[in-house]
């Protein structure tokens, strides 16, 4: 059960940083720190992809579904099924790095000088 649980929990942290990944440059417009942190984790998302590295959280929830089906014969939970179908899409990677494009775009546009300075004061 704790490594179900666990799993879950790395699964929708997983979740989160996906969607800080893409929304980031909202709170980055107005904090220096959340701009670093966004930049930071869209540098690490293209280089997973250009790459092909597996992000180091999927490594985590595996070995602890594992663990998990050692424990109980079973792996997965009800929670852990359906937040995976959002994190892990069934779509190509040629896709995925179109999307990474876009967020990219979507991100220098918000961070663009015209509309606000880059580092403030």
């Amino acid at each position: 059960m704790f490594y179900g649980i666990t799993a879950d929990i790395v699964v929708g942290a997983h979740l989160l940083w996906i969607v800080f990944i893409i929304l980031g440059a909202v709170p980055g417009r107005r904090w220096l720190i959340a701009r670093l942190l966004h930049l930071g984790s869209i540098i690490f998302s293209v280089l997973l992809q250009l790459f092909e590295w597996i992000c180091p959280l999927t490594y985590l929830e595996v070995w602890l579904r594992e663990q998990q089906a050692r424990a109980t014969g079973y792996s997965g939970t009800f929670i852990g099924h359906y937040l995976e179908e959002v994190v892990y899409l069934d779509v190509s990677r040629f896709h995925i790095f179109i999307g990474t494009l876009f967020v990219i775009a979507f991100s220098l546009w918000l961070y663009a000088p015209w509309k606000r300075p880059f580092f403030r004061r």
